[in-house]
C-alpha cells in the first residue's frame, strides 16, 4: 500500500532561513521540555538554518557556559549534534521589568546578527506567565525592537492563554498591536502543529467522498474529547487562576470544532483558512443564561483510583485553596447557525484524572435511512469516522460488514489507519512544526486577532455565570468519566467513551 503514495517528491519539508530566536522563560520548563528538544530536532532534520542562533532571556541567573549545560542537561545527550546546538545558544540574564534589560538585548542581539548573520530575521517567543507579557512588550516597542523595516521583520510568539477573559485579551491585543502589525503576531496553540489536526484539512477538502456527507443530512452529531489521566501536577499557581475552561475550551477546543465545521477555504494558504474557522466561530449559537447550567457542565475531581494507584482530590493538590470551586472538568453541548450544520450538535469534553489520557473527534453518522434488515431482528450501528489526534495518531472508520458463516449477522469492522505503522518516520512534534512555519513567516496553524476575539465571546458568557454562581460544581471521581450527570447530556447521542 505504501507504494501508493506519489506524491513525495512535492513533500519534503522547506530548510528555515536563518534567525534570531529570543525565549523569554529561557530556563523554564516548557523551553526545556518542549521549545529546545523541539529546534534540536529541526537541526537534526537539517531544517533549522545553521545561521540561526538562540538567545534565552530569564530571571534565572546564569551566564551562557552555564546556560548551556543546563540545556545538555534537559536534552539528556552527549554528541556531536548537540555540541553543534549548543554552539549557537546564549543567555541573557535580567528582571522583565527593569528596562536595563531591554537595552542590553538590543545590543546583544545586533552583536549576535552580525556574527551569524541572520538577515535580522528575528523572532521573539514568550514562554512566561502571561502577567509579564505586558512589561516584554511594552518595553521591546519601545526600544525599537518591534519595528518592522525593509531589512528587519520582528515576530512575536505568544503562548495561550491570551488574555484571561474578554477585556483582558482586548487589552494585551490592543498592546500587540501598538507596536506590531497582525502578520507580526504568531498566536500559538500546539494542538494545530499536531499531524493529525492538521490532517482534518486534507482529510475533507482532499476526498471526494468525505465532503458531500460532511452536513447535517448525514451527520447526527461530532464529538470533541481531549481527556487526561494526570492532575495539575506543579501547576497548581496557574491552574487555580485559569481553569480548565480558559486552558482547554477557549483554545484547543474550540479550533478544533472550527476545523471540523469550517467550509472550504478559497485556496489552501494561512489567510482563506483562518477566514474560514473565523466565520465559524462566529457561527456558534450564543447559550442564553438560563441554559448554560444545562448545556456546560463544570466539574472538579476527588480522591480515587488510576492504573491501580490512589491519587488526591483536587483540593489537596500542593497550593491549592482546601475551598476551591475552580473547574478541572468541562462537557458542553453547542450548535452552530448555518446550512451545513443546522440542528447537529456538537459535543465536547475536557478534563485532568479521567480514566485515560486521550484526543480524539469523531464524527457519528446519522442512520441508514430505511433498514432492510429488520426482518432479521438485526440493527445495523451508526457509522463512526474517529480521527485520534494522541496517543495513536491517526484515524478509523467504522462500517458494517457480515460476518462470515451461515447466519446472517452483522459485526463492526474498523479500518484503521496509524502513522508509526504506515510511514516509515515518526511525525514531528508540534512545536517542531510550529517553529519551522514561524520562521517561513506562515500563519495557517496560527489564530488569527479576530478568531481569538470571537473565541473570549464565546466562553465570557460561561465565565460570567460561573462567577455570579460560584457553587455550581459537580464532583467525579479520579479515575472515571466525569461527572454522573454528564451522562444525562451526553446519552442523548450515545456518547462514546474515548479510547475504549
Amino acid at each position: 500500500m505504501k507504494e501508493t503514495i506519489n506524491n513525495s517528491e512535492t513533500c519534503e519539508d522547506i530548510k528555515g532561513d536563518p534567525a534570531s530566536i529570543v525565549i523569554f522563560g529561557g530556563s523554564g520548563d516548557l523551553t526545556l521540555k518542549k521549545l529546545i528538544p523541539s529546534l534540536f530536532n529541526l537541526q537534526k532534520r537539517n531544517l533549522l538554518s545553521e545561521n540561526t542562533y538562540i538567545l534565552g532571556v530569564g530571571r534565572t541567573n546564569l551566564d551562557s557556559e552555564s546556560y548551556r549545560e543546563l540545556i545538555k542537561d534537559a536534552l539528556n545527550k552527549s554528541n556531536k549534534e548537540v555540541n553543534k546546538l549548543l554552539e549557537k545558544i546564549y543567555y541573557l540574564n535580567g528582571d522583565y521589568t527593569d528596562k536595563n534589560l531591554y537595552q542590553n538585548l538590543k545590543i546583544k542581539m545586533d552583536e549576535l546578527d552580525e556574527k551569524h548573520k541572520t538577515n535580522y530575521n528575528r523572532m521573539f517567543y514568550f514562554a512566561t506567565p502571561q502577567i509579564v507579557y505586558m512589561d516584554i512588550i511594552k518595553k521591546l516597542g519601545n526600544n525599537g525592537m518591534l519595528k518592522k523595516t525593509d531589512t528587519i521583520f520582528p515576530k512575536v510568539i505568544v503562548e495561550k492563554p491570551f488574555g484571561s477573559d474578554f477585556n483582558s485579551s482586548k487589552r494585551l491585543d490592543k498592546e500587540l498591536h501598538n507596536y506590531l502589525e497582525e502578520e507580526q503576531i504568531f498566536r500559538i496553540d500546539h494542538y494545530l502543529g499536531k499531524e493529525t489536526v492538521q490532517n482534518i484539512l486534507m482529510f475533507r477538502f482532499a476526498n471526494t467522498i468525505f465532503e458531500p456527507i460532511w452536513n447535517y443530512k448525514y451527520i447526527d452529531h461530532v464529538q470533541i474529547n481531549v481527556t487526561e489521566d494526570l492532575g495539575i501536577g506543579s501547576r497548581a499557581g496557574y491552574f487555580e487562576n485559569s481553569g480548565l475552561l480558559r486552558d482547554m475550551f477557549q483554545n484547543h477546543m474550540l479550533q478544533l470544532l472550527a476545523l471540523v465545521g469550517m467550509e472550504p477555504p478559497a485556496q489552501l494558504d494561512a489567510e482563506s483558512v483562518r477566514d474560514e474557522k473565523y466565520k465559524l466561530l462566529k457561527s456558534v449559537r450564543p447559550l442564553k443564561v438560563e441554559d448554560i447550567n444545562k448545556k456546560i457542565i463544570k466539574g472538579q475531581y476527588i480522591e480515587g483510583t488510576i492504573n491501580g494507584e490512589k491519587v488526591k482530590a483536587y483540593r489537596d493538590e500542593k497550593n491549592v485553596d482546601p475551598n476551591s470551586q475552580r473547574e478541572t472538568y468541562v462537557a458542553a453541548k453547542m450548535y452552530i447557525d448555518n446550512w451545513r450544520w443546522s440542528g447537529v450538535p456538537f459535543y465536547l469534553r475536557s478534563g485532568k484524572r479521567l480514566k485515560l489520557k486521550n484526543s480524539q473527534i469523531s464524527i457519528h453518522f446519522k442512520e441508514v435511512p430505511f433498514s432492510i434488515f429488520s426482518k432479521n431482528k438485526l440493527k445495523p450501528h451508526k457509522n463512526i469516522l474517529t480521527l485520534n489526534i494522541q496517543p495513536n495518531e491517526g484515524f478509523s472508520l467504522n462500517l458494517q460488514a457480515k460476518q462470515p458463516g451461515s447466519k446472517l449477522c452483522l459485526n463492526d469492522l474498523n479500518m484503521d489507519f496509524r502513522y508509526s505503522e504506515f510511514f516509515d518516520f515518526d511525525p514531528p512534534e508540534a512545536y517542531e512544526r510550529l517553529f519551522l512555519d514561524v520562521i517561513l513567516d506562515d500563519q495557517t496553524l496560527f489564530v488569527r486577532s479576530d478568531a481569538m476575539e470571537t473565541s473570549w465571546e464565546i466562553i465570557d458568557e460561561i465565565l460570567q455565570e460561573w462567577d455570579n454562581n460560584p457553587d455550581i460544581l459537580h464532583f467525579y471521581k479520579s479515575g472515571s468519566w466525569g461527572p454522573d450527570i454528564s451522562e444525562g447530556l451526553f446519552n442523548e447521542d450515545n456518547w462514546v467513551i474515548p479510547g475504549e
